[in-house]
This record gives structure tokens, sequence and C-alpha cells, in this order.
């Protein structure tokens, strides 16, 4: 009896062991995908589970997994089935057809509005009977969130956050805000100050600036890509929600060289220059926007080429694109050391190496500021620029170029 019960156990925990396997499969298939005509897209897949799609070719590749190649572009939606008859989900597939763009490689300013206004630190404050409160105690809201509506009516800048706050008179104000991408609600009741002021204990910021690389330009739909990877807040280290952003040429006042340990950057000023395009995309795989002025980016337009699919990028030379003396566009050899083909969760693609000896006695290797140079393969734009290696400036990483594309036409 004791033996048949123990078997019994031992099944029904092989059993649940099976069934976590099969959703854990079903659940890394994502959705929705945005793949390329031609590309290669690689899916994970258990015994039994099959794909099924209007166009397009499915292969078994390994014993867990599927390899799905997209044969024309166009809207279609992919069929996940178990033996043939359980459907488990659908997979709606846009298929963009192969792109063109030119890769740019200049540095321009960035200015980013928040959606509302970014919490980027709490304080005491002290009342009027001298004491101090922390009135957003208990509250639930922290660093890093964003402040959208407070008593129903918005906010988009810091002085609208202060301006109701002071209509409120020191009653509580009902204050709505993001959270990890979750709406939520709260009320704090603001501390009257010594100066007749009315706080909530909380620094905020509805703006950032700074400087880097303009990827590329894509004629068909005028947009462009850039830095290859988001724009954060200096204080909280969450990526910015934005409303909206401008992309401004800039004037480099200072390169600071790269070394072992304290990587260097290029200082640039955003004051009195001209307006490039609009930003309407912050991402953790660049920011993304529309080219308004086209004669501030200088391209080269006989520069147009075909991105790369991952299939087609290869170990060995390579080379990218930068503007570090006033403002002129040059050419540098690195060497792509990896390449992360199955990677599409965060934007380290390729490790790569600057091997250009130019390059290395300007900035030692990879500067901030260079995020988002466009590298280039055998006559193809392969990716961009994203990260240094703080031990090592010569080295560091890059997003892949279908990536950025992908991103670029979600704007649209």
């Amino acid at each position: 009896m004791k033996k048949t019960k123990k078997i019994t156990k031992l099944l029904l925990v092989f059993f649940l062991m099976i069934i976590y396997a099969y959703t854990l499969a079903i659940e890394s298939i994502p959705n929705h995908l945005v793949i390329f005509e031609g590309e290669n897209i690689h899916l994970k897949t258990l015994l039994g589970m099959e794909i099924k799609a209007d166009w397009g070719t499915m292969e078994t590749v390994a014993k867990d997994q599927t390899k799905a190649v997209s044969e024309k572009s166009g809207n279609t939606t992919w069929q996940v089935s178990l033996f043939d008859h359980i459907k488990l989900k659908d997979v709606k597939v846009d298929v963009l057809p192969r792109t063109k763009v030119i890769p740019v490689g200049k540095i321009a300013g960035v200015k980013l509005y928040t959606n509302g206004v970014l919490v980027v630190g709490m304080s005491e404050i002290e009342g009027m009977d001298h004491k101090k409160y922390k009135p957003y105690e208990k509250t639930g809201i922290k660093e890093g969130d964003t402040i959208t509506q407070v008593n129903n009516k918005e906010i988009t800048s810091t002085k609208d956050l202060m301006q109701n706050v002071k209509e409120a008179q020191g009653q509580p104000v009902k204050i709505k805000y993001i959270q990890e991408e979750e709406v939520k609600e709260c009320s704090i009741e603001p501390v009257k100050t010594s100066n007749n002021e009315y706080k909530l204990g909380l620094w905020v910021r509805d703006s950032a600036a700074g400087v880097g690389t303009v990827t590329f330009y894509e004629p068909t739909s005028k947009t462009f890509g850039a830095l290859g990877h988001g724009i954060t807040d200096i204080d909280t280290e969450e990526l910015i929600h934005i409303a909206s952003g401008e992309f401004v040429t800039t004037r480099v006042l200072n390169i600071t060289k790269g070394e072992s340990g304290a990587p260097g950057k290029i200082q640039g000023t955003v004051e009195n220059q001209k307006n490039i395009g609009k930003i309407y995309k912050n991402s953790k795989f660049g920011i993304y926007g529309t080219v308004e002025n086209l004669t501030s980016l200088d391209m080269d337009w006989s520069k147009e080429m075909e991105v790369a699919l991952r299939e087609e990028i290869q170990l060995g030379k390579a080379t990218i694109l930068c503007s570090l003396d006033n403002q002129k566009v040059e050419e540098y050899e690195i060497e792509i050391q990896k390449i992360y083909k199955e990677n599409n969760y965060d934007n380290k693609s390729m490790q790569i190496k600057v091997t250009d000896k130019r390059l290395l006695e300007k900035t030692g290797g990879i500067i901030q500021g260079m995020s988002g140079s466009p590298v280039i393969q055998n006559g193809k734009f392969v990716g961009a620029v994203t990260h240094v290696l703080v031990n090592n400036p010569q080295e560091g990483y890059a997003v892949f170029g279908d990536i950025m594309i992908k991103q670029s036409k979600e704007i649209l």
C-alpha cells in the first residue's frame, strides 16, 4: 500500500513537472512578433508542439526548438497547437520588408519632457511647529514613480504640481501616479512650513537633457533612431517615461579620454542650436522620432544601405561612424568579438572592441556620448554602440540594427 502511494506521488510530481515545462514553453512564445522578411526566428517548443503559418516555413531544428522563416511582408497569425488538435495560442506577426537606412554617426543634443513629473527624491519637511514630517510616508509612492494627476487635474510640469498643492491649502490631495507601468492612487496631506508654503516632501523633475549619437535615418518614413539604449534618470536610474522630446544639433565642448575604471565622455551644449526633429519614444533599445530638418544632419545620401539580418553578421572586422572633431563624421575600425543571436531582451547583442589607433588616441576607446554610433559590416548596417566595459574602455557592446528598426516602426 505504501509503495503504491509512493509511486502515485512520484507520478504526480512527474506529471506536474511536464505541465510546468510545457507552460514555460508556451509563455516563452510571444503573443506579438515584429520580424523582417527572410529573418530566422527560433522559438522554444517541446514534443508535440506545432506552429503553423499562412505563409512562411517552420522547421524543427532541435527537440526543443522550431525555426520560423517569413516568406513575404505583411500581417499574419501563427497558430501554436499541441499534437495538431489542441490550440494553445495565436501569435500575431508583423513581417516588415527588408529596409534601407542611411547611417548617420553625428553627435546631437537630446531634450526630453516627462509624461507628468518624475519623483527623484524624498525629504523631511519642517512644519510651522518646527517638527519634522514625512507626508509621503505610508502612501506607497517612491522614487522613480511618475505623478500624472493631482485632484483629477493633469500634471505636465513641476510648476503644475506646486500650483495644485498650493490651491489645496493644506487639505489632503489625491495623487495619481505610475509605478512600474501600473497606475496607482494615494492621498497626501501637505505640510505648511514657516514660510507659509505647502509641501509634500517630494523632489520632482519634468525634463532631462544630454548628448548622444544619431544612429540612422530611414528615408521612407522620415524616422531616426539614436543612442541604442534608453535615457534613465540620473537619480533613480529608471527609464524616463516621456511625453515629448527634441533632437537638436550640439557643439562639442570637451572630450575626456577613457581609462580603466574611469569611462570617458563627450561634453556638449544644446543651447542656441538648430532643431533636428521630435522624439516620441524612449525605450531600452534607444530613442526614436521623426526628422524635421534634414540639413541639420548633414548626411551622406550615397551611403544608404540595407539593414543586416542577424544571420548575416560575422565575427571579425567592422567599422563605426562617429563625429568628434568639429562634427565631422569619420569611420573607425572595430572588431566584433561575440554575437548573441537569440538576445531580444537587452541591448547587449554583440561584444565589440575598438582597434582603430586614431580613435584610441582620441578617446581611449568607447566613451559616453558615442552610444548610438552605427556599426557597419560588409556594406550593411548591423547595429549601434551601446555600452563600454568600465575596466577596459577599448571594449563594449552594441545592439542589433534589426531591433532598432523594429522599435522605430512602432512610432508610426
